[in-house]
C-alpha cells in the first residue's frame, strides 16, 4: 500500500479516524492491564514478605 504523503497515510482513504481510534484504544487498554498486573504483583510480594516475617518471628511448636 503506497501513500503519497503522511497526511494520506493518516487519513487512510477516509477510514483513518476509525483505524487510529482502535489502535489508541488497544494501546491504552494494554497499558492499563500491564499497570494492574504490576500493582498486583507488588502487593502480593509485600504480603508474602509480611507473612514470612510473621512466621519467622513466631515459629510453630512443631519445629
Amino acid at each position: 500500500m503506497n501513500f503519497e504523503s503522511l497526511q494520506a497515510f493518516l487519513a487512510m482513504g477516509g477510514h483513518g479516524p476509525y483505524v487510529w481510534t482502535v489502535y489508541l484504544t488497544t494501546v491504552v487498554l494494554l497499558a492499563v492491564n500491564f499497570a494492574g498486573f504490576r500493582r498486583e504483583r507488588r502487593r502480593t510480594i509485600r504480603e508474602l514478605r509480611s507473612l514470612h516475617a510473621a512466621a519467622a518471628a513466631h515459629p510453630s511448636p512443631d519445629k
